[in-house]
């Protein structure tokens, strides 16, 4: 028999492009909302976000996933009262000769191919590795506060753009920035949610 929670598991589709490397270098662009879109992060007052204190605890453990991971660079972000949206760089260490996607066993040499797949979570500095980082931080931090021990603070998913070109860039960035002035009309915005 299937539970609930396993129906739904597999009716979910990937949001991921198929096919696609999420370790290579490159800029993203991420959408990361909260658990039934709950508003928990702050509020908009005359255009701007005003963050409380667990806004402030997503905003220092974004900015914390970046430092920790050399992978990484950020780029433009806002945190809004129910989802974040920032530019995230993965960048290639050259200085090494090493690529983001570069495998090397403990000999220096390719490590042999395992018999059998492992399941695992998101490949090693991925995209998805960054973002199950700073989800995992953030709840854990905040959960400490509400205390309630392992309740979702994120949906289980995310939303990514692979930025192609400069303007590209230009246009998501110029998105990010009046991304708090925009609130009044924004889908995330729980007033603008379909009624059932």
């Amino acid at each position: 028999m299937v539970s609930p929670s396993q129906a739904n598991t597999r009716q979910r589709r990937s949001l991921r492009l198929r096919d696609y490397d999420y370790t290579q270098a490159g800029a993203y662009f991420l959408t990361i909302c909260t658990h039934q879109r709950s508003s928990w992060f702050g509020h908009i007052e005359n255009d701007a976000m005003v963050l409380n204190e667990f806004g402030e605890i997503v905003r220092e453990e974004w900015l914390l996933s970046g430092d920790i991971r050399a992978e990484i660079e950020l780029g433009d972000y806002v945190i809004m009262p129910n989802h974040l949206h920032g530019i995230v760089w993965i960048v290639a260490n050259e200085d090494q000769g090493i690529k983001a996607t570069d495998l090397v066993g403990a000999t220096g040499r390719s490590p042999l191919p395992a018999s059998a797949p492992i399941p695992t979570g998101p490949p090693p500095k991925s995209i998805g590795a960054f973002v199950a980082g700073f989800k995992s931080a953030a709840t854990k931090r905040i959960n400490q506060i509400r205390q309630t021990p392992a309740a979702p603070v994120w949906q289980r998913n995310y939303y990514e753009h692979v930025i192609r070109n400069e303007a590209d860039y230009q246009r998501i960035a110029e998105y990010i920035d009046q991304n708090p002035q925009r609130w009044a009309m924004d889908s995330l915005n729980p007033i603008n949610a379909p009624q059932s």
